[in-house]
């Protein structure tokens, strides 16, 4: 038989595949955004204990290497996690936690800024890196400010801010 049908070794354990990239910078979190990295952790555990139990060996060579890859990704995250208090954030003005509510010549919109997981455009949560949270920290209700724009810059606004984490944004 020839040697491209034999198995290099039988001890089953996919080959590790190397680790997710973590960012250099401080990992800030809102309450909200550590308990998501949690569940997503529990939720990675729980697959990957379902899967080593499994009799499907394909199933488990599949999926096994890229889920103890994101494993080793979400303890880094959750360990490494500063959680900010939005309480203690400053009212006056914006600061990693607010919700605030801009107005420009686009019409009003309201921007979450938050750690870079949790980061999703679509639902205007901005991480507290990106040039739009760039351009609000600091700032106090009545200030204008330039977002630096690839699309070019954008003068905006600053209507409120708010600190109430369950409010949506």
């Amino acid at each position: 038989m020839s040697r491209a049908f034999t198995k290099e070794s039988d001890d089953g354990d996919a080959p590790a595949l190397p680790d997710l990239p973590l960012s250099e910078h401080p990992n800030y979190v809102t309450p909200r955004g550590l308990a998501q990295l949690r569940a997503r952790l529990l939720l990675a555990t729980t697959r990957r204990d379902a899967l080593k139990t499994s009799s499907d060996t394909l199933m488990q060579q599949n999926e096994l290497a890229p889920l103890e890859r994101e494993l080793r990704w979400l303890h880094a995250r959750v360990n490494s996690a500063i959680e900010v208090d939005l309480l203690s954030q400053p009212q006056d003005r914006v600061a990693f936690g607010a919700i605030v509510t801009v107005h420009s010549v686009e019409g009003e919109q309201r921007y979450c800024i938050v750690g870079e997981d949790e980061a999703d455009a679509e639902q205007h949560r901005v991480s507290y890196l990106s040039p739009l949270a760039q351009a609000l920290l600091g700032a106090r209700i009545d200030d204008e400010v330039i977002w630096k724009r690839p699309a070019g810059d954008l003068s905006i606004e600053v209507v409120a801010i708010d600190y109430d984490g369950e409010t949506q944004v």
